[in-house]
C-alpha cells in the first residue's frame, strides 16, 4: 500500500504541501474531528439520535480541511494520491503525540 516508501517519506511530502500556518491549524483540528467521527459511527446504530454528533464532526472536520487548503493555495494531497487520506492522520499523530517520530539516531520510534 505504501508504494515502497517509508511513512516518514510520505509524511515529509505531506508536510511540504502544508506550510501555511492557517492550514496547519485547520488540519490540526479537522483531522482528529474526522477520525473521531468515524470511530463514533457504529454507536449511531445503537443510540437513537446519536448520528448527529459523528455527522457534525465529519462535516465540520472536512470544512476545516478545505478552508485550510484555500489559505494554502493548493488542492488537498489526496486529489493526486488517495493514500494521503491515511497520511494526514499519521502526520497529526506524529505532530501532536510524537507517534512514529524518529529518535536522535534517525530510527523510528513506533
Amino acid at each position: 500500500m505504501m508504494g515502497g516508501r517509508s511513512w516518514d517519506d510520505w509524511i515529509d511530502e505531506y508536510a511540504q504541501a502544508h506550510q501555511n500556518p492557517i492550514n496547519k491549524i485547520t488540519h490540526s483540528i479537522g483531522i482528529p474531528m474526522i477520525a473521531v467521527s468515524i470511530l463514533l459511527i457504529p454507536t449511531a446504530f445503537f443510540v437513537e439520535g446519536f448520528w448527529k454528533l459523528p455527522l457534525a464532526l465529519f462535516v465540520i472536520g472536512w470544512v476545516l480541511q478545505f478552508v485550510g487548503h484555500y489559505f494554502e493555495g493548493k488542492p488537498p494531497e489526496f486529489f493526486k494520491d488517495w493514500r494521503f487520506l491515511f497520511i494526514g492522520l499519521r502526520w497529526w499523530l506524529k505532530k501532536v503525540v510524537g507517534f512514529g517520530a524518529r529518535d536522535s539516531k534517525g530510527a523510528d520510534n513506533q
